[in-house]
């Protein structure tokens, strides 16, 4: 059975997010259900959360799952009314630790912190995001199954679809 979308703690507010049946997938979203995401998503982003995503491109997070599990808890915490699992692919950042590598990401299926060198290819749909990334103007890159959300240094968000 799929998991719902909206965490169920979060489903007794005043504004009920799942009318769906269980049985429905995630792409089927009612309209409501996908403007009160996408109002949610599009929300600038906390210092916590700007912080813990700068601890990406630390070398030591590759091997340290406490740390990697640390920066997940605070990604969590940003959006605790939905369930990001099986829309948020991973991240996407230009990495700073020098030639050869290019950029980094955090693969959020398998919560892992890789650094990828010069043309090698992103795993799981993360590529997509390898050139808006590289552009500059963002300090990261959020993938989801739909679209991008490339994130500014102050937390602002810009959503880029296709």
């Amino acid at each position: 059975m799929p998991r719902p979308l909206f965490r169920p703690q979060q489903m007794q507010s005043a504004v009920s997010l799942n009318t769906r049946p269980q049985t429905q997938s995630k792409q089927e979203l009612s309209q409501q259900e996908k403007m009160k995401l996408d109002r949610i998503l599009r929300r600038p982003r906390s210092k916590p959360y700007m912080e813990a995503m700068h601890q990406l491109d630390a070398g030591g997070h590759v091997h340290n799952a406490d740390k990697v599990d640390g920066i997940i808890e605070v990604i969590k915490n940003e959006f605790p009314e939905i369930e990001l699992q099986g829309i948020l692919l991973g991240f996407v950042s230009v990495c700073y630790l020098g030639k050869p590598y290019e950029v980094h990401t955090l693969d959020m299926t398998g919560s892992i912190i890789e650094h990828y060198k010069t043309g090698q290819p992103l795993p799981g749909g993360l590529e997509k995001a390898r050139s808006m990334a590289l552009r500059g103007g963002y300090d990261f890159i959020e993938v989801y199954v739909d679209c991008c959300r490339a994130i500014s240094s102050s937390g602002r968000v810009s959503v880029i679809t296709g």
